[in-house]
């Protein structure tokens, strides 16, 4: 009954910068969390940005200071800026929602990093 659509993904050359965007929709009657993750082949999917108790932010030491995590009640979204990318922020990257006690996820975009 609930669907996250991601968008925002693509091509960037080093020192780029991307915005992504993700949108739920369906039953919603409150949202109580929002994060992003990403996950580079080969490696773990990991936490990169995410609102914590109070509206306060919570970042990954590696996109401190370049990434910025921030959010529409209005319109149930969230949005993850990217500045100053590097080759090595090149994942897919995944939104999720808590939404009604459960955990929600996009499908992933694709954000590729060139040297």
């Amino acid at each position: 009954q609930v669907q996250l659509v991601e968008s925002g993904g693509g091509l960037v050359q080093a020192g780029g910068s991307l915005r992504l965007s993700c949108t739920a929709s369906g039953n919603i009657f409150s949202v109580t969390a929002m994060a992003w993750y990403r996950q580079a082949p080969g490696k773990q999917r990991e936490l990169v940005a995410q609102f914590v108790s109070g509206g306060k932010t919570n970042y990954a030491d590696s996109v401190k200071g370049r990434f910025t995590i921030s959010r529409d009640n209005a319109k149930n979204t969230v949005y993850l800026q990217m500045n100053s990318l590097k080759p090595e922020d090149t994942a897919v990257y995944y939104c999720g929602m808590g939404i009604i006690g459960r955990d929600y996820w996009g499908q992933g975009t694709q954000v590729t990093v060139s040297s």
